[in-house]
């Protein structure tokens, strides 16, 4: 990889295609009013991949990414620019980031060598009652299909927002500047507009139903009662104000106040409109909620893999945790010169081996006890390696392992294991940044699924999530997920920086619910174990084994290796939801880091309408 410490073959790269696309945007043109067209000499073009030197943003959004280049070239480090970034994409990608959710913060220090992280994520509020997704009038879990979204689209699916707190944790521990210079750029976006493309336009039009059920949603994102037209400017206006005041007053304007009273009324008395179809069941929030809320600053997963040290996030994310495991588990393999199907028959079956552990032990640590360093045990990985057959694929969903219990033999096979319900949406975003010095931030921050709650916080301009979704729907006291008061939903969030000998030569994310533990698993094994370029590794079709009888591709995946992979027993279905009209898997951004500073930054080509990856200086 970097520092031409490993030298990659091919290998498993036949199936990449559009590594070289460009996928052109519209752009704003100058003093462009809302729901003006643009025309087409304005369009900025979306740069999946950049080389170049003193540092790199890149996100899914070409404005967002712009913004935190700016950052860089005029001083500001990677933790300036990753707020910046993500304060942009609030504005650009609303349906999937903002102040209205949470996320994982991982931060390398240059100065130190030390990896820390933040956990932002949303809590569910103290007074919530553990049957609350139960409908009273049925004693059923409320229903989240397209037809009915009764828990998606409602005030008990919403928890109390971490966004802001870990912007202001993280510039206060690592930033250059205050929070109130961060947001000064995406204000100005919202202000001035962003030219809506066709992923914003079907992304809005996948959930118009939901957005029609509330005045403020309606007014704001289906203007004259249809989502924005592609080429039209989409200003935010209030997000703008909001950004403002938390600009001259601070995170406790967002916390405390008349804006967190307004938040928690708007959660529990959700504003439906008069004729609304739907039902909004109402939520918990409270005030105190908002006011007692707290970033986690805590120590980051950490594995060996082939030489490297992989960081990630620990609960109450199950990202690092599942991601180590499942690499774990496959460094008992000699992958490199193995076949693709070989290859790939164990990433599938590994993954699915991690997931059945994640769903028996990954909750949030303060309410339970998560066995981390049995988990991320090497002893423990090569007992559980002993549940794959080389020619074989298991029967799904296979058992957890004993992590109290396990000496690294083989033993007999269990059972099929109980299936687990996946209640995680596909949709969040993802940024990676690095500086001059040679910080590094990987960042991923969510309103949950796309649209989050559908709920807008009148006047404000955000909407507020729906993260309690990733509870499990119902109570059972085994369940290290269940719902509890002031907990943390388990989450699949994975952001991960590489290091080798204490330098940094990887970082990388993407969103996806919980594919993005497979993501991000995949994309790891395809620069590491398949000698893709990193690149390739991205660009690579995907597929998720999160240990359900099936595993869930994209199109491009079942073309290139179905053949290949059925005679191992494997069966695919396409990924989707009943929220989105793609069949895609992630969407993702890394840096790369190679010898003399240069650096390789990449967002998808193609994916969620191709992202923007740009250096502050480019070059060979």
């Amino acid at each position: 990889m970097p520092h031409a410490r490993l030298r990659f073959v091919a290998a498993g790269a036949a199936a990449v295609t559009g590594l070289a696309g460009l996928a052109l945007v519209p752009g704003v043109a100058q003093g462009a009013a809302a729901g003006e067209r643009v025309a087409p000499d304005s369009y900025n073009i979306k740069t999946p991949t950049s080389t170049g030197y003193g540092g790199a943003v890149t996100s899914v959004d070409p404005e967002a990414s712009r913004i935190g280049i700016e950052v860089l070239r005029k001083g500001g480090n990677a933790v300036d620019a990753a707020v910046a970034t993500a304060a942009a994409l609030g504005v650009t990608e609303p349906y999937s980031s903002g102040i209205g959710g949470g996320g994982y913060f991982v931060h390398y220090n240059a100065r130190n060598g030390k990896v820390d992280t933040l956990d932002g994520r949303e809590t569910a509020p103290e007074s919530m009652p553990t049957d609350a997704f139960i409908d009273d009038a049925t004693g059923e879990p409320y229903p989240q299909t397209a037809e009915d979204p009764a828990l998606v689209t409602s005030g008990v699916s919403v928890g109390t927002p971490g966004t802001l707190a870990t912007w202001k944790s993280a510039l206060d521990r690592w930033g250059s500047t205050s929070l109130g210079k961060a947001l000064r750029p995406a204000t100005k976006l919202a202000d001035r507009g962003f030219v809506v493309d066709e992923t914003f336009n079907e992304q809005t039009a996948d959930n118009k139903l939901r957005f029609s059920q509330f005045p403020e949603t309606s007014r704001l994102f289906l203007p004259g009662g249809q989502p924005p037209a592609v080429g039209s400017v989409f200003r935010n206006p209030d997000l703008a104000d909001t950004y403002r005041l938390i600009a001259e007053r601070g995170t406790d304007a967002f916390y405390t106040g008349p804006l967190a009273r307004q938040i928690s009324r708007t959660v529990k008395e959700p504003p439906k409109r008069a004729d609304a179809t739907l039902p909004v069941p109402p939520g918990y929030l409270e005030p105190s909620d908002l006011a007692r809320y707290d970033v986690r600053r805590q120590a980051p997963t950490k594995i060996g893999y082939r030489g490297y040290s992989i960081y990630g996030m620990a609960p109450s994310s199950s990202g690092g945790s599942t991601v180590g495991e499942a690499l774990n588990i496959l460094e008992r393999y000699r992958l490199r010169g193995m076949s693709d199907a070989d290859a790939l028959h164990r990433y599938l079956e590994a993954s699915a081996l991690a997931f059945a552990d994640r769903g028996e032990y990954v909750g949030d640590p303060a309410y339970v006890k998560v066995p981390l360093r049995d988990l991320l045990s090497d002893k423990y990985a090569a007992e559980r390696a002993c549940g794959i057959d080389p020619d074989k694929a298991a029967v799904k969903p296979v058992e957890p392992g004993n992590v109290r219990r396990y000496d690294g033999r083989c033993e007999r096979p269990g059972a099929p294991g109980k299936p687990k319900a996946d209640t995680e949406n596909i949709n969040t975003t993802n940024l990676t940044t690095t500086d001059r010095w040679g910080n590094v931030v990987e960042y991923t921050l969510t309103i949950e699924q796309t649209g989050g709650s559908g709920i807008t916080v009148p006047g404000r301009g955000f909407l507020l999530n729906n993260e309690l979704t990733d509870f499990s729907t119902e109570y059972e006291e085994d369940d290290p997920n269940r719902i509890e008061g002031g907990k943390r939903p388990r989450s699949s969030m994975a952001p991960t920086i590489v290091l080798r000998d204490g330098e940094p030569v990887l970082a990388l994310g993407s969103p996806g619910g919980s594919t993005i533990i497979t993501t991000v698993l995949q994309m790891l094994f395809n620069r590491i174990d398949r000698g893709m370029t990193i690149e390739q590794a991205i660009a690579a079709p995907r597929a998720s084994q999160r240990n359900m009888k099936d595993v869930t591709a994209e199109p491009a995946f079942i073309e290139a290796y179905e053949a290949q992979l059925k005679p191992f027993g494997h069966t695919f279905v396409l990924q989707g939801d009943a929220f989105t009209s793609k069949a895609e898997i992630g969407a993702a951004t890394a840096i790369e880091f190679g010898r003399g500073g240069k650096l390789t930054a990449v967002s998808e080509p193609v994916r969620r309408g191709g992202g923007s990856a740009l250096v502050a200086q480019p070059g060979g």
